[in-house]
């Protein structure tokens, strides 16, 4: 043996599972299954996301305590586990999930990542603990994974997502109420149409995130139901018959979550239209998010100049004292994002098959990044963009003019052909309406003024 061999034998140690022995670095706390995903599945930098990993730790959690008060495991050993899991939970061994996204469609390298972690963490010299036979005692990863997806996706949704979308919409009517008085252009076709308040407009952008959550409640709603307790195929094959109803019993206690068993264990595991269904509101919201966005980046702009946004960074490099819209431009760029997830995960969807969906990490991946993102976005947005807007009171009334919105009302009684060439001539010689409809002898200026009130 060489001197450089030496070295390598000395800093690893020698596990077996089922496919014989193998050499895995000292100290690490996985085992045989997880050191040869490693090996068989380099592919890119994208890792199992840490959302998942927690969620993952927190049904092991509970399916130890579960196991041991239906007999099926010693407390101990049971005890053990869930310490451990508490500790990746907490995040202290987030180092000891290496495996990429990129792996089997179930998720078994992740699972069994978690398992192996597990067992090595609740194991002292005196008492081993096993990854299969103890850890995932009445599971399989056909029914662990898919419940983890949905209780991070749920966490993420109840904790972070919906929190940021309220105090987005709260900024939005804040501001709406501050400018009530503030009559403005309105534009459709971006082109000037009749005027409405800056506080209508805003108010329309608080209307869209109102239904915005109501499809991502609904939705939360279907992904409330859980696999757990189907094992391999959704009969429930090796597990206690009261496993799954107390698992959910118990994954609702610990997360304050309104959980319940899947309506049919069988299609919960074949297929995750739940999942597909929950991305799906969350692209209403970036659609949503991309329009208000876009509105505040160009009344922002010199040539509306209907709002000034908060200068909160340079915003050039060569420009001195540069404002730009980042803010507006972050947010697009999460919208953006959102939309490319929702086509990857609406593809991931067909990718099932008889008794299991095949493409559960990458799903898993793009809806926790969504997200994840949208209430980064949203809560940045609102710091930082939304709250320091003030109107440019000045320029709004100086771009008003009254000449569309007396047409249209005039159109009512003098016809509509005759209005509009009313106002096609107001806009190219620059003449007051009133003046050109009593010239051209439409109408008395008692009947315009009384007309156009409405």
């Amino acid at each position: 043996m060489d001197a450089d061999s030496a070295v390598a034998s000395a800093a690893a140690r020698t596990e077996h599972d089922a496919w014989g022995a193998i050499h895995i670095p000292a100290g690490v706390p996985w085992g045989a299954q997880t050191q040869r995903a490693l090996e068989h599945f380099a592919i890119s930098t994208e890792r199992m996301p840490r959302e998942l990993v927690h969620a993952m730790a927190l049904v092991k959690r509970c399916a130890a305590q579960v196991n041991a008060a239906l007999g099926a495991l010693d407390p101990p050993v049971a005890q053990a586990i869930a310490e451990a899991a508490d500790a990746v939970m907490a995040g202290r061994w987030d180092d000891a999930f290496p495996l990429a996204v990129w792996q089997s469609g179930s998720g078994t390298q992740s699972h069994m990542n978690m398992n192996e972690v597990l067992a090595h963490l609740a194991s002292t010299p005196q008492r081993t603990v096993h990854p299969n036979d103890d850890v995932n005692r009445g599971q399989s990863s056909n029914d662990v994974v898919p419940t983890a997806i949905h209780l991070a996706a749920l966490l993420g949704v109840e904790r972070a997502l919906l929190p940021a979308l309220d105090a987005l919409r709260e900024a939005i009517q804040a501001q709406a109420a501050r400018v009530t008085d503030v009559l403005k252009t309105g534009r459709t076709h971006l082109q000037t149409a009749l005027p409405l308040t800056l506080a209508q407009e805003m108010g329309a952008w608080a209307a869209q995130l109102v239904q915005a959550r109501r499809g991502i409640e609904q939705a939360a709603q279907a992904a409330q139901g859980l696999a757990i307790g189907g094992t391999a195929v959704g009969s429930g094959a090796n597990t206690h018959p009261q496993f799954g109803e107390r698992m959910v019993q118990a994954l609702a206690a610990a997360t304050g979550l309104a959980l319940r068993r899947a309506d049919d264990a069988f299609a919960a595991q074949a297929a995750h239209d739940a999942l597909l269904g929950l991305h799906a509101s969350l692209r209403v919201l970036a659609v949503a998010l991309r329009k208000i966005a876009d509105d505040v980046r160009w009344m922002g702009s010199p040539w509306l100049g209907e709002l000034r946004l908060p200068a909160n960074e340079p915003g050039s490099s060569i420009m001195p004292g540069k404002v730009n819209p980042t803010q507006s431009e972050s947010l697009l760029m999460v919208t953006a994002q959102v939309m490319g997830n929702d086509v990857t995960i609406g593809f991931a969807a067909t990718l099932a098959q008889f008794q299991m969906h095949a493409a559960k990490p990458v799903l898993a991946l793009n809806l926790l990044q969504s997200i994840r993102l949208l209430a980064d976005g949203m809560r940045s947005f609102e710091r930082h963009c939304l709250r320091g807007l003030e109107p440019e009171r000045e320029r709004i009334a100086a771009a008003l003019s009254p000449a569309m919105l007396q047409a249209t009302r005039l159109a009512r009684h003098i016809g509509h052909e005759a209005a509009a060439v009313l106002y096609r001539e107001a806009q190219a010689t620059g003449r007051p309406l009133r003046e050109l409809a009593v010239e051209r002898g439409a109408l008395s200026a008692a009947q315009f003024d009384d007309w156009v009130k409405g």
